[in-house]
């Protein structure tokens, strides 16, 4: 519906009547809501203007915020929140979770959601009739990411063998409508690009809670909601789901009958949340930083590759340093001193660990480098244990490393006028190329030569003449001043964007480099004479990658035709042609078959509509 942007026909701003009048239908259209609710989105003396879109929809805007509300069409009868409406007040609307993360690339891919997708909770499906609107999350993150219909009710699904769609899309995170909020808000760290993943402080917040309420020691039995299940091991013939049934019917609220009041707590059981309880309790402030300290550390010798790089921080938390925490032990960013996932990694970056910086848009820290000659890494010993606890979680290098040696990826970096000067005082060739870490390593070594660290603040360093001019010359403006100190962290990233990049390309003996950032694979999927569908793929030649021996294997793995042509204005890159629409399957050909690493492969799926 908000697939393609659309610019509204008129826009105005509804009157005191037309407000209250607003409220009261989205009162009655949202059951759940509560006032509360209703004040989040449409406060009481807010201005709120409606874009009255050439489709008929009505979006309803509150004034300097964010689309709170929309009408299908346009006369009041089918209202649905926004996201940000939804990530304002989430209790609006009930909500399907999908099975894992990786089903959100479908949903904000514009699919409509289908029912085997959907995690059916333990107490079955929930009820719910046709045309109802209802929400889309992941596991493990509380934000809503997209509002649909409800295609069939409850028991046509369960009929139908949990088949088919439940859910028409009418709106999702990254579609045109909200980007027409400015600024590309998202409620948490969890919403990425292309998709969401749990948000990291969820886990930990909701295992905070679990811990507290089995310590409570003046209750002899927890009663928790329907979202939680009762743990009572000994009582007859009874299951859990028999009693909450039961104890729902008596209108049993904060009490046990007396009948089951006799029944023993197994003591095993207990003894062995206590036994968590007492680990997760005895962590204080020192102990969470060395614990996180340690994760990464263990992270950084067993998942994070290279070849990985540069990873966002929100991926590193929850693939691969939340994997490396002890079992039963829970890892809350915000009970250490950093309390900020990105402070804790800038501190880190400051100490020479790893390198850093700061996606201003996407408001994260990126992991760079990994300074794998760093006496804290190499004086590490990994765990056995928590590796082998962490062979089965999926990884999204994993694929990658399935093609083994015969591809190699490497982004280097080459001296440029604006940094020779500082090659040459630390006695580095500036004619030879540098990863990344080892780059960083010559102006730290500049550093320390000319002792240019702050002696009050050792975080800092202090800019003389030539590192300014290497860091600054040509990028101030005239009549701007040069900066005369920057902080460690923030000092490698300038200096790799002041140096000329290149990439290498290694495929058994073949070895390329090429000048520039390495550009992707392009797979783009789109209709020709009707109903006919074409996958084209371009970008081979940059990977090593033979157009005409991959056409030619294509051809025989899809059954179909394929055709190869040469890019216009590109001399010696080619196209490859393959009818029909294989984008997906086509992809996972070049990363099971080929080692493209999965960041370097674009796709585009022109047919949906």
């Amino acid at each position: 519906m908000f697939k393609k942007p659309a610019e509204a026909k008129a826009l105005q701003r509804l009157s005191g009547g037309d407000r209250k009048k607003l409220r009261r239908s989205a009162k009655e259209r949202f059951p759940l809501a509560t006032d509360a609710d209703i004040d989040a989105i449409l406060p009481p003396k807010a201005e709120v203007t409606v874009a009255k879109l050439p489709n008929r929809i009505h979006v309803y805007e509150v004034e300097g915020g964010f689309p709170v509300l929309f009408d299908v069409d346009g006369r009041g009868n089918d209202i649905f929140p926004t996201v940000y409406a939804l990530w304002k007040a989430p209790e609006m609307l009930p909500a399907f979770v999908l099975k894992a993360g990786e089903v959100s690339r479908f949903v904000i891919g514009g699919a409509d959601l289908m029912f085997p997708g959907i995690s059916i909770p333990p107490e079955g499906l929930p009820s719910f009739q046709s045309g109802e609107p209802w929400a889309v999350k992941v596991p493990g993150n509380a934000a809503a990411i997209a509002i649909g219909m409800t295609m069939i009710n409850s028991a046509e699904a369960l009929k139908a063998g949990l088949r088919g769609k439940a859910l028409r899309i009418l709106h999702y995170y990254r579609d045109s409508l909200w980007e027409s909020a400015e600024g590309g808000y998202v409620p948490n760290s969890g919403f990425l690009a292309d998709m969401v993943i749990e948000d990291p402080s969820f886990y930990s917040n909701s295992q905070t809670s679990a811990d507290e309420a089995v310590a409570n020691e003046e209750l002899d039995v927890v009663f928790v909601g329907q979202e939680q299940r009762l743990d009572i091991p000994d009582i007859g013939d009874k299951t859990d789901t028999d009693y909450l049934g039961e104890c729902r019917k008596a209108d049993v609220v904060g009490e046990i009958d007396s009948d089951i009041t006799s029944l023993s707590i197994t003591e095993e059981v207990s003894t062995e949340q206590q036994k968590n309880v007492k680990e997760h309790q005895e962590l204080i402030t020192e102990d969470v930083d060395a614990l996180l300290d340690k994760c990464l550390l263990q992270a950084l010798h067993k998942t994070v590759k290279d070849k990985d790089l540069p990873l966002p921080g929100s991926l590193l938390w929850s693939n691969h340093v939340l994997a490396c925490r002890p079992t039963g032990i829970s890892l809350d960013i915000k009970k250490s001193s950093y309390k900020k996932l990105s402070k804790w990694l800038q501190s880190k970056s400051s100490a020479g660990l790893i390198s850093t910086k700061e996606d201003k848009h996407k408001k994260e820290v990126i992991l760079l480098t990994v300074n794998r000659a760093h006496p804290d890494y190499t004086s590490f010993k990994p765990d056995k244990q928590a590796d082998e606890s962490i062979e089965h979680k999926p990884d999204s290098s994993a694929s990658d490393a399935q093609a083994g040696p015969q591809l190699e990826v490497a982004e280097i970096y080459k001296s440029s006028t604006n940094v020779s000067p500082i090659f040459s005082i630390v006695g580095a060739d500036t004619r030879k190329y540098y990863t990344a870490q080892e780059a960083i390593d010559v102006v730290f070594r500049y550093v320390e030569k000319e002792n240019l660290t702050k002696t009050t603040d050792k975080s800092v360093v202090i800019l003389d003449a030539s590192l300014c001019d290497a860091l600054y010359k040509g990028s101030i403006k005239k009549g701007g001043t040069y900066p005369t100190e920057i902080h460690k962290k923030d000092l490698g990233a300038t200096f790799l964007n002041r140096m000329q990049a290149h990439h290498r390309i290694s495929r058994g003996t073949d070895v390329v480099v090429r000048k520039g950032a390495l550009q992707p694979i392009q797979i783009m999927t789109e209709r020709r004479q009707g109903s006919k569908k074409v996958t084209r793929v371009s970008g081979l030649e940059c990977f090593l990658v033979g157009a005409e021996s991959l056409a030619s294997e294509l051809q025989k793995k899809f059954a179909c035709s394929t055709s190869l042509a040469e890019l216009p204005g590109k001399k010696g890159q080619h196209e490859v042609l393959v009818q029909g629409g294989v984008i997906e399957d086509l992809a996972k050909h070049l990363i099971d078959q080929y080692g493209v690493p999965r960041r370097y492969i674009e796709v585009l799926d022109k047919t949906r509509r």
